[in-house]
């Protein structure tokens, strides 16, 4: 076959595949040489020729045959000039590592754009307790970077539970662990953007061709490519390539893969393949921890400052769906305390807080929650709220009444006056009382927990 047949061969096929498809695929293809029944076919990278074969080499096999039927089979191979020029980044890798990485680093070795990673989003910083230690465990192991295990790794929660913190942290871990491996870390949003660019560019080889090449991606926020039909599609292709190559995926979202709307039935489909975890809403116990964890950073930032008993313990029953304004809170709190030269009291917070406090508060009526106590206890209503003070009735009622300091912001003799007319300091017995027992009896600690959750919910 001459190098006119060849080319006349490219425009037949033009023809068949459209322009977008010719450009991408079919145009950087040479003829080498045709020999022993085999065409060989000079491609740019493997990855190029891999796509070609699957996808059109029957079409190519087909038009050669009509031209030089002794052919019977198409090979494909890297052209040593073009194989040097697809791989400078790995020429140049040893220069690219020996260079500090920071959390302001906008390139991995491969040249992806990849997104700054925030030198505070580690395993060191992040706070575990039940509601995200399966999260934790896992991000753990795919950051040892081993042998895959399951792939992808999905992370689903609302905001300000941890997703981000565990992306940022794994690929912090694989950087110190593993700095050869090409870990890309985006948003979806970045994806999509760097898509549309190759497209308008009408450079998709070299997306395609990045984007395959890394060892670990890593993809933020899943749910903003739905609906979104030609990202889809190439975020599809490129999980594919990377699984078949066992190549190591995280990915985070919103909500789990099947709840979210308008993405594809097949990239559901993918992505429930892996390990699905869910961050839970934090408890109590995560956000106490997660603000003295705060708390020992800031001594050292504010050495003279102090703060009064009760107040971590009134910010993590009081902000309780977001650990962002959790934090927040605290470092405004803190920051306003060393402003005005004032010891961080119940009263300050209260003072320096209130929007977000009012922001944050739970819409719990005292009434739902006496009717939820007392179905709770399988006691009846009148009689929690009732005069008898018989042990049965008295201890639901105590927790009756913490709860409602606790969830509603109403004042102590409004509360007692919904308990059958107490006096509000028979109401500050009753929550003291009840304090006292969270800390001493599990049963009180849990009955609490799970009275908070359906609450809550």
């Amino acid at each position: 076959m001459t190098q006119e047949q060849w080319g006349q061969l490219k425009q037949d096929i033009l023809m068949s595949v459209g322009k977008s498809n010719y450009t991408n695929w079919i145009a950087p293809l040479d003829l080498a040489e045709v020999n022993d029944g085999v065409a060989t076919l000079n491609v740019p990278t493997n990855f190029l020729g891999n796509y070609v074969s699957q996808n059109f080499g029957d079409l190519i096999l087909y038009k050669m045959n009509q031209i030089c039927p002794e052919v019977r089979r198409l090979h494909f191979e890297v052209a040593p000039e073009a194989q040097r020029r697809a791989s400078p980044a790995r020429e140049t890798a040893p220069q690219a590592e020996a260079a500090p990485k920071t959390p302001q680093a906008t390139a991995t070795d491969s040249g992806l754009p990849t997104a700054p990673l925030d030198e505070r989003f580690t395993f060191d910083t992040f706070v575990v307790g039940k509601p995200n230690e399966l999260a934790h465990a896992a991000a753990k192991r795919v950051a040892e970077g081993g042998p895959v295990t399951f792939n992808p790794l999905f992370l689903y929660g609302g905001v300000g539970l941890g997703k981000t913190h565990l992306m940022h942290a794994i690929a912090w871990e694989l950087q110190s662990r593993r700095p050869e491996l090409n870990v890309v870390y985006l948003s979806a949003e970045q994806f999509m953007y760097r898509f549309v660019q190759a497209l308008r560019e009408r450079r998709m080889m070299d997306f395609k061709e990045m984007f395959r090449s890394v060892d670990v991606l890593m993809v933020d926020d899943v749910q903003f490519i739905a609906g979104k039909d030609s990202t889809q599609e190439e975020f599809f292709h490129t999980f594919n390539a990377l699984v078949d190559q066992n190549k190591q995926i995280v990915i985070s979202g919103d909500r789990a893969p099947g709840e979210i709307e308008h993405l594809e039935d097949r990239i559901k489909s993918r992505l429930q393949c892996g390990l699905v975890v869910d961050l839970h809403p934090t408890d109590y116990e995560l956000r106490l921890g997660i603000l003295q964890s705060k708390v020992e950073q800031f001594r050292l930032q504010y050495p003279d400052l102090k703060m009064s008993d009760g107040v971590l313990e009134f910010l993590a029953h009081r902000i309780s769906t977001n650990v962002r304004v959790l934090e927040g809170a605290l470092t405004r709190l803190y920051a306003f305390a060393s402003l005005v030269g004032h010891e961080i009291t119940l009263e300050l917070t209260q003072d320096c807080l209130a929007d977000v406090l009012r922001a944050s508060e739970r819409k719990v009526s005292i009434e739902e929650i006496q009717r939820q106590v007392s179905e709770h206890y399988n006691i009846r209503l009148s009689d929690m709220i009732g005069p008898k003070r018989v042990r049965t009735f008295a201890r639901p009622r105590q927790v009756a009444m913490y709860l409602c300091k606790q969830m509603t912001s109403r004042s102590l003799p409004e509360i007692g006056r919904r308990f059958g007319g107490r006096d509000h300091t028979t109401v500050m017995h009753g929550v003291k009382r009840i304090e006292e027992l969270r800390a001493q009896d599990a049963q009180i600690a849990e009955d609490l927990e799970l009275l908070r959750r359906t609450l809550e919910g």
